[in-house]
């Protein structure tokens, strides 16, 4: 087909379904405002920012930031922070919905699984701001779980100020407000699975847990190799709101995450450049991370976005 006739098959197409490009109009228009035009703020990272001579009038100091940056230990610090925990998240709050998710579909009483499954998804709803608040009155030093402590005899412990403590609150907390929730997904999934083949499996003398295992979980691990491929492209996003409204500055050592050391130089100390750099390193991280995790799934088991 020459490019003439290309073009008129892509106008003819375009005039058919033209109510569906209306209809997609209003995405791209914001998506064009609020993601696309602002990432030409992504330059300050390559610029001594000032706020009075704006981006344009910023000198240009190219790599010196990232150069600066590189070799501070604080940024290495956190750094590290960010992947230990997104690696802490990944091992232990990822299959959580998946296998609440299993747990649910073998629920036979459909009200008894409703019930639950709106007790579950609650959390979600609750702000960061909530959630603080309730785990500093579990967890202060006079809080529910000391008391109890106290009342075996023990001594009271410093859970929000110990670094060793921090993180397994961190993760604890966090599938606890989002497992509930995360499980919408998979039970959409499950849904899908034709129910002839445990019918079939039962009559080949499987028990419920052969058929989860050779039945369910085949049927999940797309919409689980998609997940977990999205959950490695943000492997950087350290959880801005749950690390914010917990941490404090005797669990830095431990707590402290590139989106909230960004939140400090950035806002606090007014070091945009240097915050942009941070923000525009780790989207190149992020992205790098995307690829490699797809095109591993693709080889190992078929799967990928795209």
């Amino acid at each position: 087909m020459s490019k003439v006739n290309a073009r008129q098959d892509l106008l003819k197409r375009m005039n058919n379904y033209k109510m569906l490009y209306v209809m997609l109009l209003p995405a791209i228009v914001f998506l064009t405002i609020f993601n696309y035009i602002p990432m030409y703020g992504a330059s300050i990272a390559f610029k001594d920012f000032s706020i009075t001579k704006g981006i344009l009038g910023s000198p240009w100091v190219g790599f010196d930031h990232f150069t600066k940056l590189f070799q501070t230990d604080k940024f290495w610090q956190v750094f590290r922070n960010t992947i230990e925990i997104n690696l802490l998240r990944l091992v232990f709050g990822f299959p959580a919905p998946v296998i609440l998710a299993i747990l649910l579909n073998e629920i036979r009483n459909k009200y008894f699984k409703r019930s639950i499954q709106t007790i579950i998804y609650l959390p979600h709803f609750i702000s960061w701001v909530t959630i603080a608040g309730i785990m500093f009155s579990l967890l202060s030093n006079d809080g529910l779980f000391n008391q109890i402590i106290a009342l075996f005899g023990g001594e009271s412990v410093n859970f929000l100020t110990s670094n060793f403590m921090f993180r397994p609150i961190l993760i604890i907390s966090g599938i606890w407000k989002e497992v509930g929730w995360g499980t919408i997904i998979f039970l959409a999934a499950l849904s899908g699975i034709n129910p002839d083949l445990y019918e079939a499996a039962t009559v080949d003398g499987a028990n419920r847990f052969k058929q989860i295992i050779y039945i369910t979980l085949p049927g999940l691990l797309p919409i689980i190799s998609i997940l977990l491929i999205l959950n490695f492209g943000s492997m950087m996003n350290g959880g801005f709101d749950q690390v914010f409204n917990l941490y404090n500055t005797m669990v830095y050592e431990s707590g402290d995450v590139i989106d909230t050391y960004v939140y400090r130089i950035g806002l606090t100390q007014g070091k945009y450049s240097v915050a942009t750099a941070i923000g525009l390193f780790l989207n190149i991280i992020n992205f790098a991370l995307l690829i490699i995790v797809n095109y591993a799934s693709k080889k190992m088991s078929g799967q990928g976005i795209y």
